[in-house]
């Protein structure tokens, strides 16, 4: 089974900073913990202030499971109102090749 990347990019709520949005992200960042299938999650900006959030999953149906729960489970969670929604992309993909810095691959 291949381990699988979800990217999700978006601009935040006006008048927000990547900071608060981390903050939003309180309930989150345990709820993904708990989630089968569950690898990393990396947040970052970019300079044309679009905010990337890239984790990673054991399976990409690991990742579409939770990425259901994010909408249902959390509906209620202060993070849902800190994205300006009209610019989410969304994708989820099976890696088909990855290797680490001492060159193994995986």
């Amino acid at each position: 089974m291949s381990q699988a990347i979800e990217i999700t990019t978006f601009r935040l709520a006006s008048g927000l900073t990547i900071n608060e949005f981390i903050t939003a992200n309180s309930d989150i960042d345990p709820w993904l913990r708990k989630q089968p299938g569950f690898v990393s999650r990396h947040i970052c900006e970019r300079d044309d202030g679009f905010v990337v959030d890239m984790l990673v999953w054991e399976a990409a149906e690991a990742g579409h499971r939770a990425a259901n729960g994010v909408t249902t489970e959390m509906a209620a969670s202060p993070v849902h109102a800190s994205i300006d929604q009209s610019t989410v992309e969304w994708t989820i993909a099976t890696v088909r090749h990855s290797f680490n810095c001492d060159g193994s691959t995986w």
